[in-house]
């Protein structure tokens, strides 16, 4: 990942207005990879799929922590935002599940205190505020697109849904969440920035799971990219084996 570049956006305006000794005592944003090298933060990842493995989920950890990363991060970029903002999104998108460590139940708001004890004294406290808040409300439940960023990571997270998120192949029979992850055979988030649309492709192997599985817990999660492709000023669209279905 490439160094931020110079902050352009509102957020960049009021920290402007700072004293320049304040200004001079604030941290740099620090890079995706920094944070992949700290060894608290990678312990908070694994531990927390450990957690949901426990639980009998799918995959949460290094994998998924990474792709929603680099997810997150292309959809802000594709669409012209500011290099600050698409970092922002990448760090928030690469921590968004490390509350899990603790409980499944209110892991975003967890995860968001955990993110600002492990970052509180290398990040400005106006980029850690944006971090903490698209980690607390990346979820469905109590959960909300409340910024671009917080936008970025809710498709980026909803949109990984794939066979190799499955722990045990020979149950899908008997849990729908393992079964529909487990016909994905391809899933793609296409932004096209000219026609405005953020459009999640999923290729399903549907002798293995229907579509109206897919619907049935998927449903309210599509619903919230929805909002969140709004908040982007863009249309969600989402297509299975090449039908447009949202």
């Amino acid at each position: 990942m490439s160094q931020p570049g110079r902050p352009r956006d509102a957020l960049a305006a009021s920290r402007a207005d700072a004293p320049v000794e304040q200004q001079a005592s604030k941290p740099s944003l620090i890079t995706l990879e920094e944070i992949q090298q700290d060894s608290l933060i990678s312990t908070f990842i694994s531990n927390a799929d450990r957690v949901m493995e426990g639980l009998g989920y799918t995959e949460h950890g290094f994998r998924h922590a990474n792709l929603t990363a680099r997810i997150a991060y292309n959809v802000l970029s594709r669409l012209g935002m500011e290099e600050r903002l698409a970092n922002l999104a990448c760090i928030a998108g690469y921590l968004h599940d490390v509350g899990n460590m603790v409980s499944r139940e209110g892991h975003g708001q967890t995860g968001a205190l955990l993110v600002y004890d492990a970052l509180k004294s290398r990040m400005a406290a106006v980029d850690l505020a944006v971090v903490m808040a698209a980690v607390g409300n990346h979820e469905v439940e109590g959960g909300e697109t409340v910024s671009q960023v917080s936008a970025a990571v809710i498709l980026a997270d909803k949109s990984d849904v794939h066979r190799s998120r499955v722990r045990k192949s020979a149950q899908i029979d008997f849990d729908i969440h393992d079964r529909v992850n487990y016909a994905a055979e391809q899933s793609f988030l296409r932004v096209d920035s000219t026609a405005r649309t953020i459009t999640l492709e999923l290729t399903i192997d549907t002798e293995i799971s229907h579509v109206m599985e897919y619907f049935e817990i998927f449903l309210q999660r599509m619903m919230m990219c929805r909002r969140a492709a709004a908040q982007l000023e863009c249309r969600f669209k989402l297509t299975i084996n090449g039908a447009t279905l949202l």
